[in-house]
């Protein structure tokens, strides 16, 4: 049995404040289940700390790193048998506000260090130096936060594989020069080819250099990270390493998303069951303060941060034009005062029609899926993304511009045969293009039994986890019986980013 060690900074249900959370976990989930025996690294943050004395936690051997003294507790993943152990330091970790950001939403002064020792931390574990009598075979690191786990274990002999997933290459966590130098980073580190990125230490590049095998969240953005245009510098790095770069795409929970069973929805419904369905639109118009108009309009959501990436200005620009011809919008985000503050004018300019919920709830987040008739995601890149897939699972047609995971999971009918369209997609980076599929998908929606049909076939496709642990199952046996001699690269021959 396969031994893995997964490091994250975030794991849901326990901390959350993106889709890593989501992934973490699922992925190790269904990975037991396929019979991989996967522990979860996390830093004891104060809401994980608050579960382990909920669940009267073990106490592992107790590390000095560095100056700090650390603890480890072993908890078990909510409703799941994997075990999770908590990197249990306060001076790092037991703080007020989020998990990257100070109570006044500026990155903690220290953040280099916290996740520096916990890289330190799951290096102790990965070769037996903890007190531990388990020892992975490969330590499954995820996104800038576990970057220098990589790097160090790539020094040791013996040490276990390593595998690298990028979930969004836009963060990659850069500290000026004195940061590396506090750190103790050997010197011969600070080189382009290393860990030095344009006069900064990048901590997603050593795991980008360093790792044995590198993964992102869909085929669709591998790809596209090895473009000038996705590739945030890196793609030349990123060319280099292509032979060892995957794609495999997310998986959604399907036992908590599932319009079948779910207690959070108005009406629980399969597929073909549109008049269930039709009920949850008009619970939901209800519940946002919406005119149902015999819930004859098209009642379109969003689900999403509200930043750049997410196409928020593409999709202002566009609303007023589809208010006026009777369209309702439902909005639940946070993010940017400047997309806030005009997404809340039009709230106000056209009561009945839209509505706003600014910030992030759970609940309403599974209406809002149950209850729309389509979903718009216009983001300028997007990884994998994980509300289309909800959207297709709950026969909400989605509306995205076709990048990354949206690309790989939206079938357009342009594109696609009658069995498999559906959703619709816009190239066109841009309002023009966001606006062109909303027309497409509108006029579609004014027939009801294709409606149905891309509905239908939403529902059908399997967006479990099952086969993504299936596939990198497959990729960690792939790995182990060659990575010791795979583990030192030549240097990648790129730009020079002094």
């Amino acid at each position: 049995m396969t031994r893995v060690l997964f490091t994250t900074s975030e794991l849901y249900p326990l901390v959350k404040t993106g889709g890593l959370a989501d992934v973490s976990g699922s992925l190790p989930a269904a990975l037991k289940t396929a019979g991989v025996d996967v522990r979860i690294l996390l830093p004891g943050y104060p809401a994980a700390m608050s579960q382990a004395r909920q669940q009267s936690a073990t106490s592992l051997p107790s590390l000095q790193v560095g100056q700090y003294e650390v603890t480890l507790w072993e908890i078990r993943l909510p409703e799941t048998r994997v075990p999770v152990w908590l990197v249990d330091c306060p001076p790092m970790f037991d703080r007020s506000g989020s998990l990257y950001h100070n109570p006044e939403g500026h990155e903690w002064w220290d953040n280099a260090h916290r996740f520096a020792l916990f890289a330190r931390v799951a290096v102790l574990l990965a070769t037996g130096s903890a007190g531990t009598d388990w020892i992975p075979d490969l330590v499954h690191c995820n996104d800038w936060q576990s970057g220098l786990i990589p790097v160090w274990l790539a020094t040791l002999p013996q040490a276990p594989a390593t595998v690298f997933t990028i979930h969004n290459l836009a963060y990659q966590g850069l500290f000026d020069h004195d940061t590396f130098r506090a750190l103790g980073l050997p010197d011969s580190l600070w080189h382009w080819e290393r860990l030095e990125f344009h006069g900064m230490l990048s901590f997603i590049k050593g795991g980008l250099v360093y790792s044995d095998r590198i993964t992102t969240v869909s085929p669709g953005y591998a790809r596209e990270i090895q473009t000038p245009e996705f590739g945030y510098g890196l793609d030349d790095l990123l060319r280099h390493r292509r032979e060892h770069l995957s794609g495999i795409l997310n998986g959604i929970d399907t036992d908590v998303w599932n319009p079948a069973t779910d207690r959070l929805i108005a009406k629980r419904f399969k597929s073909g069951q549109w008049n269930k369905k039709a009920l949850c639109k008009r619970s939901l118009l209800r519940e946002t303060g919406l005119t149902n108009d015999n819930g004859e309009a098209p009642l379109i959501g969003f689900i999403g941060r509200l930043v750049e990436q997410k196409g928020v200005d593409w999709l202002l620009e566009v609303m007023p034009g589809w208010l006026e011809k009777g369209c309702r919008f439902v909005i639940l985000g946070s993010g940017e005062q400047h997309y806030e503050e005009p997404l809340q004018r039009l709230a106000e300019a056209w009561p009945g029609r839209v509505s706003v919920t600014f910030g992030y709830d759970e609940a309403l987040s599974h209406r809002i899926t149950a209850g729309c008739d389509a979903l718009v995601m216009p983001s300028r890149f997007e990884p994998c993304g994980l509300n289309q897939l909800y959207s297709l699972r709950y026969g909400t047609v989605p509306i995205v511009h076709r990048v990354g995971g949206l690309a790989d999971t939206v079938l357009d009918p342009e594109e696609a045969g009658p069995d498999q369209a559906n959703g619709f997609c816009f190239s066109s980076p841009g309002a023009a293009g966001l606006n062109e599929s909303l027309g497409r998908a509108l006029a579609a929606f004014s027939d009801k039994p294709y409606w149905q049909r891309l509905q239908a076939n939403g529902m059908a496709r399997d967006f479990s986890w099952t086969r993504s642990a299936r596939d990198y199952q497959l990729l960690y046996q792939s790995i182990l019986p060659d990575h010791v001699s795979d583990r030192l690269y030549p240097p990648y021959g790129g730009k020079h980013h002094a």
